[in-house]
């Protein structure tokens, strides 16, 4: 995990002529800690907290099929990214286990590897789903390995219908606060997922 670490300095002066400077200081240091503070709570990068995605694609003349997406479970973010340049950065919450990979049905563990997107698809209960190919190749391995090591129960499933989705209406503050609320997916804001949906295709990574 990469902190980043601010150091202010104090400049003090003597003369009481200078107290509507000092002022103006004081509350220029407060605005940037409070635009620090929402783009640490957010997960997004300066410059992008206010941009929609289909302003930052238009005005970096980038093509949406090159877009892919890229999950952080330590940093709760989920990437918009192009090759190795970072689009934007948007805010998620994982399953009930946000720690541990996905080995069987129930884990309430979000999946960790590689996949590519098999369909999308607006959703009645939280706006939108983007359906990842979960179980692959890769999390067939690890599944049937977790049964020979003793990991899980011999008759314990894979499970399936793992993806990227949204809220229900009013739960938005479930991300904000970081609260794992679901069975294994992940989950951003309607708000954000109606942003990105557009730019979803399938196969996409």
């Amino acid at each position: 995990m990469r902190c980043r670490e601010t150091i202010f300095g104090l400049i003090t002066r003597e003369n009481h002529t200078s107290y509507p400077v000092a002022c103006n200081i004081y509350r220029t240091i407060l605005r940037l800690l409070s635009i620090c503070a929402v783009l640490m709570f957010s997960g997004r990068s300066p410059g992008q907290i206010d941009d929609a995605l289909s302003v930052i694609l238009q005005n970096k003349q980038i093509d949406a099929s090159t877009l892919s997406i890229f999950i952080d479970k330590t940093e709760y973010t989920l990437r918009i990214m192009c090759g190795d340049q970072l689009i934007k950065s948007y805010a998620v919450v994982f399953g009930g286990n946000p720690l541990d990979d996905k080995l069987r049905q129930g884990d309430q563990c979000t999946p960790e590897g590689e996949f590519k997107i098999r369909g999308f698809y607006p959703h009645k209960s939280w706006s939108k789903f983007i359906w990842i190919d979960y179980p692959n190749e890769s999390s067939w391995q690890k599944h049937r390995k977790a049964k020979e090591q003793g990991k899980i129960p011999s008759t314990a499933q894979i499970g399936g219908e793992i993806g990227i989705h949204g809220v229900p209406d009013g739960y938005d503050y479930a991300i904000a606060h970081k609260r794992n609320w679901t069975l294994g997916c992940i989950s951003m804001t309607n708000t954000d997922v109606n942003e990105i949906y557009p730019f979803i295709f399938i196969g996409m990574k």
